[in-house]
């Protein structure tokens, strides 16, 4: 079965991780065709195990490789690309960036009644399947309303987010094997 890790935190400010060495310790912790995409913790590979257990596992061999509290959200590939493609916001629009932020324990939910105050000239939130979409103007991203809830205590630590555009060639990555 085909399924990808989205890593949380790396490449950014002093953690970095090479790609080659991320493979070769999450393939060392039994997974199976184990592939990168871009340099953002996007990990592709195969594994029958359960979604729980194989979180555990990576988290765990990341922990223990890279010395770092290590926090991944893992998907089947087939329910990526449903959350992919329900994107409801215009993801070739050059005035926006657009995202979808995924989410641990039904936080979306809570986010979304929160944000009820954002400035719709600048941004726009959707409710996904455990994900929220995000289309923000280009150039507001990390000065957004919407981003200072992210980094809310209660958010910040649970979740992790992807440009759209990112999330396509992952899901065309697998698709053209």
């Amino acid at each position: 079965m085909q399924n990808v890790a989205l890593l949380r935190g790396i490449n950014v400010a002093r953690r970095t991780m090479p790609m080659s060495e991320l493979t070769a310790c999450l393939s060392g912790v039994g997974l199976g065709e184990v592939t990168t995409v871009l340099q953002t913790g996007n990990v592709i590979f195969s594994s029958d195990s359960a979604l729980r257990s194989l979180k555990l596992t990576i988290e765990a061999g990341l922990t223990e490789r890279f010395n770092y509290p290590a926090h991944v959200l893992v998907y089947r590939m087939e329910r990526l690309r449903r959350i992919v493609e329900s994107t409801p916001f215009d993801a070739d629009d050059s005035m926006m960036h657009s995202y979808v932020v995924f989410f641990e324990d039904g936080l979306e939910l809570k986010l979304m009644a929160e944000a009820r105050d954002l400035d719709h000239k600048v941004e726009a939130i959707g409710l996904g399947d455990s994900v929220l979409y995000w289309r923000v103007l280009k150039g507001s991203t990390l000065q957004s309303g919407f981003a200072r809830y992210l980094t809310k205590a209660r958010y910040k630590d649970f979740h992790t987010n992807r440009n759209i555009k990112t999330l396509r060639k992952i899901v065309a990555s697998r698709a053209a094997t």
